[in-house]
């Protein structure tokens, strides 16, 4: 197929470059930050499992319990926690449950499993998409005629 046969080429062409910078690119890029989202949260509930576990181990979770808070911006208040026995953990749209230690280690497990399911299933979406561009890159090959075999080496016999 050449242009001059088909006169309507040029247009495809550019209705499938359009398509693949104006959708399926921003798609994968939609779905890539969501998935590190994701991947942010589960960085956080594995950081305050760590926190929980260091309490108990520190046998701190009867008595007060000094720490410093960070306020934003790396500026930092020192405060006293009266009983260390019981911790809010946020679940989501901006609620906070008060769980028990062993409790809260709970829920972040089962937490950071729904997560991972989740993270997984955006790691596989994001594959299909690639597939997807790959894809229309090699209809725009086809239709615009161009190979992808490398060059043929000649010998040069003297």
């Amino acid at each position: 197929m050449t242009t001059s046969k088909h006169p309507d080429i040029p247009k495809k062409v550019l209705e499938y470059e359009n398509f693949l910078n104006e959708v399926l690119r921003e798609d994968l890029r939609k779905v890539l930050d969501s998935r590190d989202q994701v991947f942010n949260q589960i960085a956080e509930y594995l950081q305050l499992r760590t926190v929980i576990e260091r309490i108990q181990e520190s046998k701190l979770e009867k008595g007060e319990l000094k720490t410093k808070i960070d306020l934003g911006c790396n500026f930092y208040a020192q405060a006293v926690v009266p009983d260390a026995s019981k911790i809010f953990v946020a679940i989501g749209f901006g609620f906070f449950v008060e769980f028990t230690l062993p409790e809260a280690l709970k829920f972040i497990e089962k937490k950071v499993s729904q997560l991972t399911e989740k993270s997984e299933k955006l790691t596989k979406d994001a594959a299909k998409i690639k597939a997807h561009i790959k894809l229309v890159l090699e209809g725009l090959k086809e239709l615009q005629n161009i190979t992808d075999q490398p060059e043929e080496k000649k010998t040069v016999v003297m």
